[in-house]
């Protein structure tokens, strides 16, 4: 029989979709890059130093975050909570992160979001979202059964 949660047990339904650390390689590829024109014309080409910095900002702060009561969307300049209420559904385009439309026909963007990350999406929000993978491979258990009789 499992402990009774308590206010020091931590949430373990709680996923956090974020951008994968190693991007930081890339933020400091990009700061090699400007260093050259600054150095060569620090008054004109000065600003670019700016972009190496936004880079690092954009993938620290960029995540998704589920829990048992909606999503909370960090952007690079704002959050966003969505209760499962204000959810009707997901759209996965070809290209890009997915896409949450809302009940009151808008559309929401979340940020890393993928196909790939559903089972996690699917645990931690208790079943609210399908996992299509899962489902698949139910699927192809109960698909060779009755087959055989």
């Amino acid at each position: 029989m499992p402990p009774r949660p308590s206010s020091h047990t931590p949430n373990t339904s709680r996923q956090v979709i974020r951008i994968s650390p190693l991007a930081y390689i890339g933020c400091a590829f990009l700061l090699f890059a400007v260093t050259f024109p600054v150095f060569g014309w620090p008054l004109a080409f000065g600003w670019l130093l700016i972009a190496p910095i936004v880079a690092c900002i954009w993938v620290a702060r960029l995540r998704t975050t589920v829990t048992e009561e909606g999503l909370e969307l960090r952007y690079l300049a704002g959050t966003r909570k969505l209760a499962w209420s204000e959810i009707a559904g997901f759209r996965f385009p070809d290209r890009g992160w997915a896409r949450a439309a809302l009940v009151d026909g808008g559309e929401v963007r979340l940020p890393v979001v993928t196909f790939d990350r559903l089972p996690q999406i699917s645990e931690a929000s208790r079943g609210r979202v399908p996992d299509p993978y899962a489902a698949q491979a139910a699927a192809e258990e109960e698909g060779p059964r009755e087959s055989e009789q």
